[in-house]
């Protein structure tokens, strides 16, 4: 998957909205707002962080020499 292509932001869209649904909806403190706002946000970073890190040797031609 293509790092910030198409895909990249209907996933990161979806996980936004799920995980700020799932922490909104079921907390009862004051700051409910912020806490799922941040949450969601940091679950999106998390899965362009994880996304970098596993496109960055896909294209690589020169594996390690000693891999086993």
């Amino acid at each position: 998957m293509k790092l910030f292509g198409r895909n990249h932001i209907i996933i990161s869209a979806i996980t936004f909205v799920i995980l700020f649904l799932m922490n909104f909806i079921g907390n009862d403190q004051a700051d409910k707002l912020q806490s799922a706002l941040m949450i969601a946000g940091a679950g999106v970073i998390g899965l362009t962080i994880g996304l970098f890190i596993l496109n960055k040797g896909k294209d690589d031609k020169t594996p390690p020499p000693d891999f086993d």
